[in-house]
C-alpha cells in the first residue's frame, strides 16, 4: 500500500472505533484499534490498543507497515 493510503486508512479507524490488522514489512501481523496517527517527521508512528488491553498501547513505525486492512 501507499503511505498515503496507509494513513488515510488508520485515520479513518482511529476515528470510527473500528479495529484494523496492520502487515509489517517484516510480515508481523498487529491487531487493535488505532488510538492516534502522528505523522510529524520526529515521530511518524501509529499507536494501537490492542483487544483486551484497554490500559495498553502499541506503537508501530508507519515506515514498517507495509498493509493496513479493516478487522
Amino acid at each position: 500500500m501507499r503511505y498515503d493510503e496507509i494513513v488515510a486508512l488508520l485515520g479513518y479507524a482511529g476515528g470510527h472505533d473500528q479495529a484494523v490488522r496492520i502487515t509489517t514489512t517484516d510480515r508481523l501481523e498487529v491487531v487493535g484499534v488505532p488510538t492516534s496517527v502522528d505523522t510529524h517527521v520526529t515521530a511518524h508512528e501509529v499507536y494501537l490498543r490492542p483487544f483486551g488491553g484497554d490500559e495498553t498501547e502499541i506503537a508501530v513505525s508507519l515506515a514498517g507497515i507495509e498493509a493496513v486492512e479493516l478487522v
